[in-house]
């Protein structure tokens, strides 16, 4: 049995009385101009275009994903497109993330897009949530909207807006993206399909899988999955082709090869299973066990800020520095006279550690040098210091010449 699935119509036509989506809706002249070139395929035409100007699409995360997403879905003519990002435009942002210019360093994220989104097409209604995708605010947003397209990078935020999208019954465009791989998907129950946690039944643990932060990603990557999540967004609309329900795309950018694995629905899925359990949405940062956990008694004596850390340095003490960041991060900057062992190696190289040393380890933010830490002190290592907040808290606290990532 094949697991490509057509759709009956375009999504929403359920909502407008048997396909009535585009009723009264009409394109002017110079949007019968713009969208020449859809209106000559005969999978679009008129009534096509009228359809995606009727549509409502719910962009959330205007970041590396987010970025060709709604460049795109705006190009292509969609009615009435919401952002939903509360971030800055960082300076890092700009080597992937192709909504935004050097201009727009430090402006807030959904006001700079709105203002390039609106410039590029202003036939096209752009709205912003200008705050955090949270259970507060999901569920009204998702009903409002014919299709959903994830565009986030964290894992709550993922199981959030899937949840939301099959409890009010509607398409969830996915992607991810991490280093030079991506995938892509649509989790559609109502049509028949399965949703995230089929594929994921339950988040990796926090902070096994780093982020785009720690372990980078091809600038060009986003691009990819971001178009093919528009795609599927204008497919699901417009009601035409086989669209990526019950199938998971992966892209390999270094050896450029695309392949497709089957994602059939799990019956015992507590969401979109056939005895479901999951009717409302829950806590998805301690579903992620992202909480703060109950610190040790004596944790805060783990931690060494970066002027006392200079001070001791300077002092001459005899302090050994671990870095336990990736061999790139280490390229671009790094503490002068430190040992450089990645956390995944720890384990096969703590023999090169010595007990009697003190040891101040640090990373990027802090993170993975407290997971280092505790792994450390497990082994019987007591001589140990955490750099707070990393080597980011280090360039802006001791030595702002440092290059930051």
């Amino acid at each position: 049995m094949s697991n490509r699935q057509e759709l009956r119509g375009p999504v929403g036509a359920e909502e407008n009385h048997e396909g009535a989506f585009p009723a009264g809706v009409r394109l002017g002249p110079a949007e019968v101009r713009r969208y020449a070139r859809h209106l000559i395929l005969p999978e679009v035409g008129l009534e096509g275009q009228k359809k995606l100007k009727a549509a409502r699409v719910l962009c959330i995360g205007a970041g590396g994903l987010g970025a060709p997403v709604s460049l795109y879905l705006a190009a292509a003519g969609i009615g009435h497109l919401t952002l939903v990002d509360f971030d800055a435009v960082d300076a890092t942002n700009l080597q992937r993330q192709i909504l935004f210019s050097a201009m727009d360093v430090g402006r807030p994220k959904h006001e700079a897009a709105k203002e390039r989104l609106t410039a590029m097409n202003p036939h096209v209604r752009v709205e912003t949530v200008a705050e955090r995708f949270t259970s507060e605010i999901a569920l009204d947003l998702v009903r409002e909207h014919d299709v959903v397209v994830d565009c986030t990078d964290n894992f709550p935020t993922r199981y959030l807006s899937n949840d939301a999208c099959a409890l009010a019954g509607k398409p969830n465009v996915y992607g991810s993206i991490f280093r030079f791989d991506g995938q892509a998907s649509v989790f559609y129950p109502r049509a028949g399909g399965p949703c995230y946690r089929c594929l994921f039944p339950e988040p990796p643990p926090p902070g096994m899988v780093p982020s785009c932060a720690e372990g980078g990603v091809l600038g060009i990557l986003p691009g990819v999955i971001g178009c093919l999540q528009a795609t599927e967004c204008l497919k699901l609309i417009l009601g035409v082709g086989q669209p990526l329900i019950g199938r998971l795309l992966l892209f390999n950018a270094l050896a450029l090869q695309f392949r497709e694995l089957r994602l059939p629905r799990n019956p015992n899925c507590p969401l979109c299973g056939d005895k479901p359990t999951i009717h409302s949405l829950i806590d998805y940062e301690g579903f992620c066990g992202l909480r703060d956990h109950a610190p040790d008694p004596d944790e805060g004596e783990w931690d060494l800020e970066a002027p006392a850390l200079k001070a001791r340095l300077d002092a001459g003490d005899r302090l050994v520095l671990l870095d336990v960041r990736e061999p790139g991060e280490w390229e671009i900057c790094h503490l002068e006279g430190a040992r450089l062992i990645p956390l995944g190696q720890l384990p096969q190289r703590v023999r090169e550690l010595d007990t009697a040393d003190e040891i101040v380890l640090y990373c990027h933010s802090g993170k993975r040098s407290l997971q280092a830490l505790r792994f450390l002190r497990d082994l019987g290592f007591n001589r140990l210091r955490n750099l707070k907040g990393g080597i980011l808290a280090w360039a802006q606290e001791v030595d702002p010449e440092m290059p930051t990532y």
